[in-house]
């Protein structure tokens, strides 16, 4: 089991709605993303232990949402400062090459480079 995260987790409250991909139903909202997990803002407590299909809805520039599909499982759940909210750890155990750019176009936008740093 993971004690402490490797990889910088960058925060995203209340921008990606994050779904149940066969109920269709809204599970909460994206925390945070890293190439192994997701940080998961819910309004009710999530169940740790069981794996869970979730799906990110990304907007695209052109209109449209980019569905991105995923196997979690729950490792934690806690209050969130926020009252009435949740947060929720989840480690992948399935996610597509869709996911990983994703996190790679995250990183890209909210990383501070000099303009003339190289990749």
């Amino acid at each position: 089991m993971f004690i402490q995260r490797h990889i910088q987790r960058h925060q995203l409250p209340c921008v990606l709605k994050v779904y149940n991909r066969f109920t269709d139903q809204q599970i909460g909202y994206l925390g945070n993303a890293s190439e192994d997990g997701l940080m998961l803002i819910s309004t009710l407590p999530v169940l740790v232990g069981p794996d869970f299909e979730l799906q990110l809805r990304v907007p695209l520039a052109s209109g449209g949402h980019q569905f991105i599909n995923l196997t979690a499982s729950c490792l934690w759940c806690r209050e969130d400062q926020t009252p009435g909210h949740y947060d929720s750890g989840f480690m992948l155990l399935q996610a597509p090459r869709e996911y990983d750019d994703f996190v790679r176009s995250l990183r890209d936008f909210f990383s501070f480079r000099p303009a003339n740093a190289s990749a």
